[in-house]
């Protein structure tokens, strides 16, 4: 307070006593990742309103940034982020102006790190960070602060809500993890931006609180017991389908069965080697053109068989080239009557169509 009045009794003797405009007050450059803003005060000035004009020194000619502003700030971010930069401000009033308030500014070294972005994802017994760099202000393509510094590093630290105690954690990646947490916990973070050549520390980010989930081994048992179920579920629809397929398959079966079957006698005797092998090869392959003769043979009956009359033997062999029958009859006779034996032949090439008959005694 005693320091504004005698400020404001200066500005209103030299006034007074020169006509002179008082310059700008507390010049400053405030910069937060390469945002740079030179902010000043204004002078107490009686006769009226002061405006302002704000310079940078450029290849030793001084190009002009703000010119006659009300405001008491300015935006210099367009400075190049490397080398020194003179910048200068005065206070005008009508035709009148005040003398140059002159400062120097190296951006890379005297702008501030701003408090980078971090996301936290809580699991069993740890935290897993995501950390954001702090963008600069003012670029056409999307830089951050670790673009522009070679040993960026981060500091966190961590603990216990409703604690006093804090962990601290150095990384060098945009990931960190911190383990060994007690479950069902909750945990407060803070990051910020470290340069170890320079020995520059950049702001706290804002505290990140996370609950730990349950233990991890709990937490396996579950993921080891759904799989489990899956498994077990997944057999039992295969069985299920098999045997559904099986009976639908039996059903179809006999409901349409096939027009024609191998008899199952002849399948059990072609199955066994020594029986189907010699059977196949003893027998000569029969011609279709081949001519079949039937012999038929009739023999006298005995009288001792002539008390079953009736009675009927027949006798029938086969060959390969023909067939023979040879047959016995009684009852057309008297007993004692010897029958005579008919012997037939008959072929499909013979030019009569009758049987031939030739009778023995």
């Amino acid at each position: 307070m005693a320091r504004s009045l005698r400020s404001w009794l200066g500005s209103c003797l030299l006034v007074s006593a020169l006509g002179m405009v008082p310059p700008p007050e507390n010049v400053r450059m405030n910069s937060v990742n390469f945002k740079n803003i030179l902010q000043w005060e204004s002078p107490v000035f009686p006769k009226g309103n002061l405006t302002f004009t704000a310079q940078y020194q450029s290849y030793r000619k001084f190009q002009d940034v703000c010119i006659s502003t009300v405001l008491t700030e300015c935006d210099f971010s367009s400075l190049s982020k490397y080398g020194d930069h003179t910048l200068r401000v005065r206070a005008e009033f009508a035709d009148k102006h005040s003398d140059w308030i002159n400062i120097t500014f190296c951006p890379v070294d005297d702008t501030i790190i701003g408090p980078p972005g971090i996301q936290v994802e809580a699991l069993a017994n740890s935290l897993h960070m995501r950390i954001l760099a702090p963008k600069i202000e003012n670029e056409p393509v999307t830089w951050t602060m670790r673009n522009i510094y070679n040993s960026w590093t981060y500091h966190v630290q961590y603990w216990k809500n409703g604690s006093d105690e804090k962990f601290p954690v150095t990384g060098q990646y945009d990931f960190e993890v911190l383990r060994n947490l007690e479950p069902q916990t909750t945990y407060c973070v803070q990051v910020r931006g470290f340069l170890p050549d320079r020995n520059k520390t950049g702001e706290w980010s804002e505290p990140v609180c996370e609950q730990t989930a349950t233990d991890e081994t709990t937490t396996s048992w579950i993921v080891a017991g759904v799989l489990a179920a899956s498994v077990c579920t997944t057999l039992l629809l295969l069985v299920g389908c098999y045997f559904l397929l099986r009976c639908l398959y039996k059903k179809a079966k006999h409901a349409f069965p096939p027009r024609n079957s191998f008899p199952q006698h002849l399948k059990e005797f072609l199955s066994r080697p020594h029986h189907s092998t010699p059977l196949l090869f003893s027998f000569p392959l029969s011609d279709e053109n081949e001519v079949f003769d039937k012999l038929s043979v009739v023999t006298d009956v005995s009288e001792s068989r002539g008390a079953n009359p009736g009675a009927t033997c027949s006798l029938r062999t086969r060959s390969g080239q023909g067939s023979f029958e040879l047959v016995s009859e009684e009852g057309t006779h008297s007993a004692g009557h010897r029958d005579p034996l008919l012997l037939t032949s008959a072929s499909e090439g013979h030019q009569s169509n009758q049987p031939s008959r030739a009778e023995t005694t």
